[in-house]
């Protein structure tokens, strides 16, 4: 990664010029490469643009859903905003301080106590060698929190009764729990430095439905009672529409369409976000939003080599000639409703 990329300037883009308050977020031109190496000298032959220049911002409160097939980059996204993957170009904004170019120690008091995540697997992102309490007692270590042993115990309990756990499962390790209680204790450690923001990274898909539904249903109250700002990363669309304010569809590194949900999921504009919303059939049967399926043809193209001039030109029913040649930028073309294609310029 160049550093000196970092240290530049970053003029703000039409997303963000429109902003009439001060976001708890702002990214603007944010890019995430990384870089293929081949041969025994390990030469950079390439750079998977996983994150390819987007900009978005997200007000305190509000909850951003960012919707997308896998690989599009949405997780690599999440990831990139507590920096556990570096940026290559762009800004983080986060209550007004860039982070990012910050070093670790710069971040550990501004950052990481106000910007936690919830991840994918709740197993995986637990230590199966450590009691739930010990989980969730240590970043209140780390940071310095609450004077002694009794008050951090306290403040446990009273969090695991926030989450729906018993207080007596401090002393029981992950394998003692079921999937929906682990994805609790994921919530549970997220809550427990107090954060601003929660980067929710498909917290639910490894769910069965109906405990899907109760952890939704949770995040909503926390929502409400701690005064959180969520980024809700999902591929599944009918879940983001419960609970996203907003909803951001990303496409091969790209933000293809940025809108209010409402407005999004019943008049969709990017031939992209039309393609999906009609393959929902919970979506696609709902009174005035019926559509008929849309069938993409071809695969995904490589991040390595994306296409050139608009990245969903090789796929989209109604590309023009102009679509193979020119980006599209994400262009508002209604109020708050923001769409990166040929047919609206």
């Amino acid at each position: 990664m160049n550093s000196t990329l970092l240290l530049q300037p970053v003029e703000q883009t039409e997303i963000t010029k429109k902003i009439d308050h001060d976001p708890i977020l702002k990214v603007e031109n944010l890019k995430v490469h990384f870089p293929v190496k081949t041969g025994i000298m390990q030469r950079t032959t390439g750079y998977v643009k996983a994150v390819d220049d987007i900009s978005f911002y997200v007000k305190k409160g509000e909850t951003l859903g960012i919707v997308g097939e896998s690989g599009c980059g949405k997780s690599t996204m999440g990831r990139s905003l507590i920096r556990l993957n570096e940026p290559t170009e762009g800004s983080i904004i986060f209550n007004g301080n860039d982070i990012t170019s910050m070093t670790e120690k710069e971040l550990r008091p501004l950052i990481r106590k106000k910007i936690q995540m919830v991840f994918q697997d709740p197993y995986a992102s637990l230590n199966p060698r450590k009691s739930l309490g010990n989980t969730l007692i240590e970043p209140l270590k780390a940071h310095g929190l609450y004077s002694n042993h009794k008050e951090r115990n306290e403040k446990i309990k009273e969090l695991l009764n926030v989450v729906g756990l018993h207080p007596s499962s401090m002393n029981h390790y992950p394998h003692e729990f079921s999937g929906g209680q682990r994805q609790r204790i994921g919530i549970a450690r997220a809550l427990v430095l107090n954060p601003d923001l929660i980067i929710a990274d498909e917290a639910v898909s490894a769910l069965d439905v109906s405990i899907q539904a109760q952890i939704i249903n949770l995040l909503e109250d926390l929502q409400e009672q701690f005064d959180l700002t969520y980024i809700f990363i999902s591929h599944d669309l009918s879940v983001v529409r419960h609970i996203a304010d907003r909803v951001g569809v990303m496409y091969l590194g790209k933000i293809a369409e940025l809108a209010p949900k409402d407005e999004l999921y019943v008049e969709p504009l990017h031939p992209y976000t039309q393609a999906l919303l009609s393959a929902v059939p919970a979506i696609r049967s709902k009174g005035t939003e019926t559509r008929e399926r849309i069938v993409l043809k071809g695969d995904i193209p490589s991040p390595i080599n994306q296409p050139t001039g608009c990245v969903f030109h090789t796929r989209c029913p109604v590309r023009m000639e102009h679509c193979q040649v020119a980006k599209p930028t994400l262009k508002e073309v209604k109020p708050g409703h923001f769409v990166a294609c040929h047919l609206y310029e």
